[in-house]
């Protein structure tokens, strides 16, 4: 049975998960959807009530009813390489292909549904929520009075994207940002704007979670930052315990969303709370692993190689 891993061509993490693979001797194939059509083909039958279909690239073939399962990492936008691209031609095969792979019963991480769900923020919030997390109160809104009535409530309140990092090129970092006591208002009936309560952090915690392996790490915050994925420190992440009611949290969360692995990120209060910020269903987790030497892409290797009946998500 075969692993399928749709990524793009230079992903490092994918690399490291891929040399696990090997070690485990589980077969795999390594797919990029912006290769298709062209180098890769596919084919796909329905015939009286039977499916068959194979996908093929880099001189391989692979039936669908060998898949043992598959790993949605970060793959291309289908078609993005074909000589004549289109939004039609994506689409098109957008939908052969993931549809192709839905026929299949091979286990996802993490199924496209469950997935697009999962990065809407408003839902992530409301989630968390019912899971059990601590979540800091929070309002989107296009009303630039309710968004200064927040902002008067709580009075140390920072402004953050909804969506993420919009699509530009080069891409836009959006930090979050703390909103000044005189700010104006009046933009935010431009757009959906996210406004939360601000958390004087002492750490930021990201925590992996593959099926029923989690792995924290903790990174010590500066006086009075805000987003640590930006600014260097002298701190590096430290690998940490997983409270027993963060894990329930966690497990809890997954299990709503449809999830096999997430990546959550906490913020660290100075009475050891861990505040929920997010939950990114393809996260990265390269960078803890260097840098904590926690196994994560071994277990991420392991949950793709089991059989099905060893797996809990």
């Amino acid at each position: 049975m075969t692993v399928l891993i749709l990524t793009c061509e230079q992903d490092v993490t994918a690399d490291m998960v891929v040399a696990q693979l090997h070690k485990r001797g589980v077969p795999l194939v390594r797919f990029d959807p912006v290769d298709l059509p062209g180098e890769a083909t596919l084919s796909a039958e329905f015939v009286r009530g039977e499916f068959r279909g194979y996908l093929s690239m880099g001189g391989r073939v692979v039936s669908m009813d060998g898949l043992r399962s598959i790993w949605v990492r970060r793959p291309g936008e289908p078609a993005a390489h074909a000589p004549d691209p289109s939004a039609w031609l994506t689409a098109e095969s957008g939908q052969a292909l993931y549809g192709m792979l839905e026929c299949t019963q091979a286990r996802w991480m993490n199924d496209p549904s469950a997935a697009a769900k999962a990065r809407l923020k408003p839902w992530q919030l409301r989630l968390a929520h019912r899971s059990g997390f601590p979540v800091p109160a929070t309002v989107i809104t296009t009303y630039p009075r309710v968004a200064r009535q927040f902002a008067d409530q709580y009075r140390h309140v920072v402004v953050k994207a909804v969506s993420g990092k919009p699509p530009n090129d080069p891409p836009m970092a959006l930090p979050t940002s703390l909103v000044p006591q005189d700010a104006d208002f009046s933009d935010v009936a431009a757009a959906p704007t996210l406004f939360q309560r601000y958390i004087a952090k002492t750490a930021d915690i990201r925590l992996t979670s593959v099926g029923a392996e989690s792995f924290a790490a903790r990174k010590v915050a500066e006086p009075g930052q805000v987003d640590g994925r930006y600014g260097d420190t002298e701190h590096t992440w430290r690998p940490i315990e997983v409270p027993g009611r963060v894990a329930r949290a966690v497990a809890r969360y997954k299990e709503l969303a449809g999830l096999a692995y997430g990546a959550f990120d906490f913020a660290e209060d100075s009475e050891g709370t861990w505040w929920f910020l997010e939950c990114n269903q393809g996260g990265q987790f390269g960078f803890i692993e260097l840098e904590t030497e926690q196994p994560v892409a071994d277990a991420v290797a392991a949950w793709l190689g089991a059989p099905g009946e060893e797996i809990s998500a």
